[in-house]
């Protein structure tokens, strides 16, 4: 890409320094939510639980490509989540053999419980927004991430996340 037509530079180094500063704070505060709720599910978990949430139960292979993670990262995510008892192992309704990973009662309260604390602080966050504000940065943030998981992908790097739309 020839970096003249890519557009202002000054602008493009304001863009990956806030991207930077974003990601750090992000990271700190894990987005968590408010109150009791706050940093008590990491990243990995909350992905994981959301997408068997959305997507309903699936094998290890499955829920890996989903996500755009190899396989025995999410065996080794999935662990505790089983452990604890927000995950359960099930038969494959059409073959016995194969196990199916699905979110249990107590995952999907804890999950809705986890939703609830991070919609308060998305809403903490952006109170003096209006509301169509708020929908654009969602629709250029999931724009954003979209190409950053595009870009990943075709580097054959793990940890390309889908978007919710996809």
């Amino acid at each position: 890409m020839d970096m003249s037509t890519v557009g202002d530079p000054g602008l493009l180094d304001t863009l990956q320094h806030e991207v930077a500063v974003f990601a750090r704070r992000a990271e700190q505060t894990r987005l968590g939510g408010v109150g009791q709720v706050r940093n008590s599910m990491d990243r990995a978990a909350y992905l994981l639980l959301n997408r068997l949430d959305k997507e309903g139960p699936m094998g290890v292979k499955a829920l890996a490509a989903s996500m755009g993670i190899d396989s025995s990262t999410v065996t080794r995510q999935v662990a505790p989540l089983v452990d604890t008892g927000l995950v359960k192992r099930t038969s494959h309704p059409e073959d016995g053999r194969a196990v199916v990973l699905q979110l249990s009662p107590r995952g999907q309260a804890r999950l809705e419980e986890v939703r609830s604390s991070r919609r308060q602080l998305m809403a903490e966050l952006t109170h003096d927004w209006a509301p169509e504000e708020r929908e654009t940065f969602c629709t250029l943030l999931m724009r954003f991430n979209t190409a950053l998981s595009a870009r990943t992908s075709a580097q054959g790097l793990p940890g390309a996340e889908p978007s919710p739309q996809s």
